[in-house]
């Protein structure tokens, strides 16, 4: 049979995969589409680089990609033949599958790195709202204050409410930042650990029990 010259599918977009994969799949749909068929000789891999705007290289790993799911033959010195469009319709599924996981993995990704953003925006309001109650702290009743626990704390691994937090030193835990994430009001049952950041609010003669606490 005479070669087939292939036309670039327009309708093909998988922007987040690498151009041969997105050439192997644009052949792979035309011979599932039936048009191409089975048997038929497929133009030459430098005649496909010019079609597809790409060296002929990568239309080559486009083709060992067919070849290995069984969808085309590759030929020595003779070019390549379309063997199967059953393989071509179970490489396309596969791929689909393959192409959604990764959308997913990738939206995932975005939404951790926007949590780190709020959270690193937290803690940076945070700290401006402490150091101006600082500046202004004997005109405030209720500071805010921050604490860090120490490598060597005798409340690593205990709760809040086993410490009887706010009844030994009348502050109340608004907020814990934790290799950079912030637990909002924690409760009673939360543990701490070494290298927690608290954030409180109490009376201005609370700063010594808390440092007393947590000592």
């Amino acid at each position: 049979m005479a070669a087939e010259p292939l036309q670039p599918n327009r309708a093909v977009k998988h922007e987040k995969s690498a151009i041969y994969e997105r050439i192997a799949v644009d052949i792979a749909k035309r011979i599932a589409n039936e048009e191409l068929a089975e048997g038929i000789k497929l133009s030459g891999r430098t005649i496909l680089s010019g079609e597809y705007g790409v060296s002929p290289e990568t239309i080559r790993r486009s083709f060992a990609i067919l070849e290995e799911q069984g969808v085309v033959a590759v030929m020595q010195n003779s070019g390549v033949v379309v063997k199967s469009r059953l393989k071509a319709k179970a490489f396309m599924e596969a791929y689909d599958k393959h192409d959604e996981s990764k959308h997913l993995l990738h939206r995932m990704r975005t939404l951790l790195e926007e949590h780190e953003a709020l959270d690193r925006e937290f803690f940076s309001l945070a700290k401006q709202l402490f150091t101006i109650n600082s500046r202004f702290a004997e005109a405030n009743p209720f500071p805010i204050i921050s604490q860090t626990v120490s490598q060597a704390s005798k409340v690593i691994g205990r709760s809040l409410g086993e410490l009887r937090f706010w009844q030994e030193t009348g502050a109340t835990v608004v907020a814990v930042r934790r290799e950079g994430a912030i637990t909002l009001s924690p409760g009673p049952y939360f543990c701490l650990q070494a290298e927690d950041i608290l954030m409180m609010v109490g009376p201005q003669d609370s700063l010594p029990r808390i440092e007393h606490l947590l000592q």
